[in-house]
């Protein structure tokens, strides 16, 4: 799929991931295309879902979620009622903004956003009451040096 993408595709999602809200004469400008050009690529590239969504992003200090938390899995449990009955539970828990299934030691790592300390022991028990995990722990983040959701589409 990746070598389906040309260089003008890698340019206009190089501007848009950057600034989703440019219209579309402002992308045209910037990758050098007619606005109709342009418009038919963007359209093209949301079909074949290379474009998934534009979102707003926003700031988590501002809204109370000033604590980022990697809470780290293990489990003796693999069975496909046990998998279903974890991957609800995630999925409902609205701080829970990322959840991994890995390789090596751990089963799971979950990225979430909460308030304080006290909003994470709320929502560590609101996931164990959920599901039975066999070992959970969690790293708090201290500093973000880098947290972005941009991808290099101009590397190659």
């Amino acid at each position: 799929m990746a070598q389906d993408i040309d260089t003008i595709d890698r340019r206009i999602l190089a501007e848009l991931q950057v600034d989703a809200s440019l219209s579309v004469e402002q992308l045209a400008e910037r990758v050098h295309l007619s606005r109709n050009a342009c418009w038919r690529r963007v359209k093209l590239l949301e079909e074949r879902g290379v474009i998934r969504a534009r979102v707003a992003l926003v700031d988590p200090e501002k809204l109370g979620f000033g604590l980022s938390v990697f809470i780290l899995v293990r489990t003796s449990r693999h069975e496909p009622d046990w998998l279903k009955q974890f991957r609800d539970a995630v999925v409902s828990l609205p701080e829970i903004t990322g959840v991994y299934r890995m390789s090596g030691d751990l089963d799971y790592v979950l990225r979430a956003r909460v308030a304080d300390m006290k909003a994470y022991d709320r929502l560590y028990q609101r996931l164990i009451a959920k599901v039975p995990l066999s070992d959970v722990s969690a790293s708090f983040v201290m500093e973000e040096i880098r947290d972005t959701t941009e991808l290099p589409v101009l590397l190659r």
